[in-house]
């Protein structure tokens, strides 16, 4: 298991947020994902198995005007 900390554009209210989060973990490698409004858009996300920013991004785009990123 392994959280990775991202960057999550778009996110701007509590809808958003629980939106992305109930997207996010529907992905099968996604244990748990936080999503936070302050700092905007942070997110830390627990996998079972490390996933791909492109990977995460194509978990993103069933909703619109999300754009993921890494933080290091």
């Amino acid at each position: 298991m392994m959280k990775q900390k991202f960057q999550i554009s778009g996110i701007s209210c509590g809808g958003c947020v629980s939106r992305v989060k109930k997207t996010l973990e529907e992905h099968p490698n996604i244990e748990k994902a936080e999503i936070f409004l302050a700092p905007k858009g942070a997110a830390l996300i627990t996998m079972n198995e490390a996933l791909s920013v492109a990977e995460l991004q194509k978990q993103l785009d069933g909703l619109n005007g999300y754009t993921i990123t890494e933080l290091n």
